[in-house]
């Protein structure tokens, strides 16, 4: 994977706004991939796609010198992107490519959250909104769990996305359920995706590769909250330039 160099930069693709991934965050990323595997795993056992192998761990290797939890599999793997249409339907970004989602629920995990902001949203929209599917919850028998809230990373924080070149900034909006067979890691919505991978991204169709990186953020300072983030935006570009400031500091912690 090639990485551009300076932070900050905007460029239209697929529709969205992205941004290039920092030296910080580029030496983050390799030091990681290097290293091959998760030395301190929160939890394990976990699958990036169904026909993988279960080396895939919510990762704390850097939860004391960064305050951060990354996902991470083995010989230097990290997760796909398959897509989640979850939360508001029918909303003002809605191009139809959520249509032929064989999995869409009609709420997030924190939509109480969104809905007591007072911003008029009831919930996320992931056509808007670009959240991360972060965090394992379910007590079926083989099911493997892991609560990110248990480690400090509280709900719709800030969560910041290595795919590609681009770094790109969402919030950790919604959580894996244990209605499959197995524990997955690696889902955003459609509009993170999208910005990701551009409008090949739909409902049933991600990104399979093995190649992107999950980052959360510990601490109540890497929360929006009510007033940090335009909850009620119309469009993506909206939303997610409305966290920017936010993710630019959030990511001065990470040193490889």
């Amino acid at each position: 994977m090639s990485f551009k160099s300076f932070i900050g930069v905007s460029l239209l693709v697929g529709g969205s706004f992205a941004r290039d991934v920092p030296s910080n965050i580029r030496n983050f990323y390799n030091n990681i991939k290097n290293n091959g595997r998760c030395n301190s795993p929160l939890a394990s056992g976990f699958y990036s796609q169904y026909d993988d192998d279960n080396s895939f761990s919510y990762c704390g290797d850097h939860l004391e010198d960064s305050g951060v939890i990354f996902i991470q599999g083995s010989n230097g793997q990290f997760a796909n992107m398959d897509i989640d249409c979850d939360g508001t339907q029918g909303g003002p970004a809605d191009d139809g490519r959520c249509g032929n989602s064989d999995d869409t629920q009609s709420i997030t995990s924190f939509a109480d959250t969104v809905r007591g902001y007072g911003k008029g949203v009831d919930d996320l929209d992931a056509k808007i909104h670009p959240y991360v599917v972060f965090g394992n919850v379910g007590d079926k028998p083989g099911f493997t769990s892991f609560d990110p809230q248990a480690h400090g990373i509280e709900p719709l924080s800030i969560m910041a996305v290595v795919c590609g070149d681009k770094l790109i900034y969402g919030v950790w909006g919604d959580e894996n359920g244990d209605d499959g067979e197995k524990s997955v890691v690696g889902e955003a919505s459609i509009s993170l995706a999208t910005a990701c991978f551009g409008k090949s991204m739909t409902g049933n169709n991600g990104h399979d590769e093995n190649d992107v990186l999950y980052i959360a953020f510990t601490g109540g300072d890497a929360v929006p909250g009510r007033n940090g983030a335009r909850w009620e935006a119309r469009s993506y570009k909206e939303f997610e330039s409305s966290i920017k400031g936010l993710g630019d500091r959030l990511i001065q912690r990470i040193q490889a």
